[in-house]
């Protein structure tokens, strides 16, 4: 329906199984939706389609489907596997023989939180998709990067996911003709953070957003309390944590900082196969 122009933006909550591999169930994914989704549209007529995953997992499904694909640029912002699963994800893995640079690996230390994650994302993601000039964007939006998550070791709030969220929407619009198809995926805090991070994504794809200062509804707030005998919701639709702006990366990178060095690790790696300057683009 996206590529047709059927319509601008479509979003599939229960997409997103980004470890599935062909013959392999994988990380809770039997089925691979994004790569499913990915070669349709390749089927349909897409020269290039651009895939950012911000899953806490690496998106390592998904980047082996298309590893040797020049067609498809792959973008994974996740914990490093030096500490998550699936332990996949270097800044080193940049694609086959015939497609180097397609694959782009931020792996972020544990405990990032929002102004740093956000800035990955801008350095990173956003800075190599626009590059690319994709035809459309496929975007994974696993909010299992909350530092509530059970699962993971990050502290990306509510309110830094929605920032992400924004910053994806904005860049279809720019560069692709507002084309983007975007997934769920993880989350594991599954009342306090999953309902109100995919709530942002429909509304921010339905162009109806919902500011994170808005209260929960109170029929939510009835339902969290019935499925957890007792147990309180959120009261707003944000963490109240809005994140600070991250400084542009072309203002200079701190050295003895973990995340910036992950973030110039992987611009080195895949930055100039995009003619960009891994310095100071």
């Amino acid at each position: 329906a996206v590529w047709s122009g059927e319509v601008l933006h479509a979003v599939n909550i229960a997409g997103g199984m980004h470890h599935a591999r062909r013959s392999t169930a994988a990380g809770f994914c039997i089925y691979n939706d994004a790569v499913a989704a990915i070669r349709r549209l390749l089927e349909a007529g897409a020269e290039r389609v651009a895939y950012v995953d911000l899953d806490a997992h690496h998106g390592d499904g998904v980047e082996a489907a298309f590893w040797d694909d020049p067609r498809v640029l792959t973008v994974s912002v996740h914990e490093t596997g030096l500490t998550l699963f699936p332990g996949t994800g270097h800044a080193t893995d940049v694609g086959g023989p015939h497609a180097r640079g397609t694959v782009v690996n931020v792996a972020l230390p544990a405990g990032t939180s929002d102004t740093r994650w956000l800035r990955a994302v801008d350095a990173v993601a956003v800075a190599v998709v626009r590059a690319f000039a994709p035809d459309v964007l496929v975007t994974q939006h696993g909010c299992d990067a909350h530092g509530m998550d059970p699962l993971t070791h990050l502290d990306v709030s509510v309110d830094a996911q929605r920032a992400a969220m924004e910053r994806v929407h904005e860049l279809a619009h720019d560069v692709c003709g507002g084309r983007w198809l975007a997934l769920g995926g993880g989350g594991y805090a599954i009342t306090q953070v999953v309902p109100r991070v995919w709530s942002h994504l429909l509304g921010i794809a339905a162009h109806a957003p919902v500011a994170v200062d808005t209260a929960v509804p109170d029929g939510f707030a009835e339902h969290v309390r019935e499925i957890t005998s007792g147990g309180e919701a959120p009261s707003t639709m944000g963490d109240g944590r809005e994140a600070r702006e991250p400084r542009p990366w072309s203002e200079g990178y701190d050295p003895s900082d973990d995340v910036d060095r992950v973030i110039l690790a992987a611009r080195r790696a895949v930055f100039e196969w995009h003619d960009l300057d891994p310095l100071y683009n």
